[in-house]
């Protein structure tokens, strides 16, 4: 079976982040079709359009990972009822210029969890409006999980609820046969 190569973009920077732990839980429950690289965000500056013709080499990184990538897995917290700042701005990055926009016919599934008992479905709504108007391919469904127990998912990424494995696992499962369908 074919190696798709998933770019994975965590959108929180906290050294205890659940959404890390999330991340790594995706990807221990891929498929053996997906390999994921672990794309950095944090070290680019705010977008702003007088750095285009000398970008800082961090944007340079992160637009030839996503470029290089067959898919995109973004996992984000909720702040604000949206995305984090340094997601928005990473995928401000990628859109500019319009021609070189890294985001057009890229797949991206999306996933996220929080305390809070909505997860993070506002952040996902809000990729939603974004990223199809940049030309992406949204995998379909909701993958927000509220995170109940601190134990639920463990720093490396062990999931001890076998209800939320499966979902994890489901998701994984779709996503790769949603990068296929589109490779053909």
């Amino acid at each position: 079976m074919p190696k798709y190569r998933v770019a994975m973009l965590v959108g929180s920077n906290r050294k205890a982040s659940l959404n890390v732990r999330l991340a790594r839980a995706i990807e221990k429950s891929a498929p053996s079709s997906i390999q994921f690289t672990w794309v950095p965000m944090y070290d680019m500056p705010f977008y702003n359009a007088d750095l285009e013709d000398n970008r800082p080499t961090p944007v340079n990184q992160f637009v030839a990972a996503i470029e290089a990538a067959d898919a995109v897995c973004m996992v984000t917290p909720e702040y604000n009822r949206s995305i984090p700042a340094v997601l928005k701005n990473a995928i401000d990055w990628g859109s500019k210029p319009p021609e070189n926009n890294v985001w057009r016919d890229k797949v991206i599934a999306m996933a996220g969890t929080s305390p809070g008992s909505l997860g993070t479905a506002l952040a996902q709504q809000h990729l939603r409006q974004m990223l199809p108007i940049l030309g992406s391919i949204i995998l379909p469904g909701e993958v927000y999980i509220t995170f109940k127990d601190s134990n639920m998912i463990e720093d490396d990424g062990t999931v001890n609820d076998p209800d939320v494995a499966d979902f994890i696992a489901d998701f994984c499962q779709r996503f790769a046969r949603f990068i296929q369908r589109l490779d053909h």
